[in-house]
């Protein structure tokens, strides 16, 4: 396991970096987090940590005087920048230090795991460990396997196309055995399956199609895919387009399942091949309330399951929860509950202490 120490003056952005590094599957897991240069610098002494995620802008010891310390004294360690500032003086500062990534704020869960990954490269080849090729670090979440989804879900050719090209041109960096190559790309045919099923689509011939054993780069694997998926997306398509009657349990699957993100009725209407006053109306006579509130109530339900980790900051479940705005999250959910995220985190733990 390497080991990794997170720096940064804010414990959510802290939080949000050990929540969504995917720490188990690179190999890599978090010994100690600091607040500021120079209690990282006593951190690093006392565990040796291969790689520090740090922020630029903290009180007291920064990011820069604290890279400049480790880049002295521990030439070998790698490191990651977090800021909140999109200036290229931040960024060449950083780079100019040893860093390998530069990363803004608010963290995205595919940039830092692509950061990670870089990382993790690095590390392994300097120790001469052979470098082996897993699936989940083929396909990291948010970077290729749930873009290619979301594409097909979004009825995008030109996006899938894309996303499998990218994934083609990254694999041939990878040199990846024909072994793993074929292993890849029956996990993106079970994935494709899966988008079918989702959609009510029929599986047909799919289900005796057999990965090539001339599969031999990334391009080829891309090539491959992309006829596959578009033959489906195309009766995908055709389905939606020219059904008699709009499949209200589709709606709600998509809305179960992307609630987080930013879905609109204009958006669904679209998707659906339908008119959005069609769509208010039908939602609203099928499940008794209307496409905001059932939202509204997914978001909620979410929150208050993940406020009842006491460690996880509230700026943070309001944006696991899909809510960006902390003042409207607020608003939002004391019309909801009738209470505040705080008032009704110490109801939970009160409850608890009770039960």
């Amino acid at each position: 396991m390497y080991k990794v120490i997170v720096v940064d003056d804010e414990p959510s952005t802290r939080e949000i970096i050990k929540r969504f590094g995917a720490w188990e599957r690179l190999g890599m897991a978090v010994v100690g987090e600091a607040e500021d240069g120079a209690e990282a610098l006593r951190l690093i002494e006392r565990s040796a940590p291969q790689l520090l995620i740090t922020d630029m802008r903290m009180p007291g010891v920064d990011g820069v005087m604290l890279m400049t310390a480790v880049k002295e004294r521990h030439p070998d360690m790698r490191m990651i920048v977090i800021s909140g500032y999109d200036e290229f003086g931040y960024a060449r500062q950083a780079l100019k230090h040893g860093a390998l990534d530069y990363i803004l704020k608010p963290v995205d869960a595919a940039e830092l795991n692509a950061a990670l990954e870089k990382c993790r490269t690095q590390l392994a080849e300097a120790a001469g460990e052979p470098l082996v090729i897993d699936l989940e670090s083929a396909l990291p979440a948010k970077t290729h396997k749930e873009l290619i989804a979301a594409a097909f879900r979004d009825m995008s050719p030109e996006r899938l196309d894309a996303q499998l090209d990218r994934l083609g041109a990254e694999l041939a960096d990878k040199r990846p055995s024909r072994q793993e190559l074929r292993r890849l790309a029956g996990e993106l045919l079970m994935l494709l399956k899966e988008l079918m099923e989702e959609n009510s689509l029929e599986i047909g011939e799919l289900r005796q199609i057999a990965v090539p054993e001339t599969l031999a780069t990334g391009e080829q694997l891309a090539s491959f895919l992309r006829g596959r998926f578009a033959v489906a997306l195309d009766s995908l398509v055709r389905q939606r387009k020219f059904k008699t009657k709009l499949n209200l349990d589709e709606v709600r699957r998509h809305i179960d399942n992307r609630f987080q993100e930013p879905i609109s009725l204009e958006e669904l209407a679209k998707r659906f091949f339908v008119s959005k006053e069609y769509l208010s109306k039908a939602f609203r006579l099928e499940y008794g309330r209307n496409l905001t509130d059932y939202l509204l109530h997914l978001r909620m339900e979410k929150v208050r399951e993940l406020l009842a980790d006491e460690r996880l900051p509230i700026r943070t479940a309001a944006e696991m929860a899909g809510y960006e705005d902390l003042s409207y999250f607020y608003r939002v959910f004391k019309r909801h509950f009738g209470a505040s995220p705080g008032e009704l985190r110490d109801g939970l733990k009160s409850s608890n202490r009770n039960g």
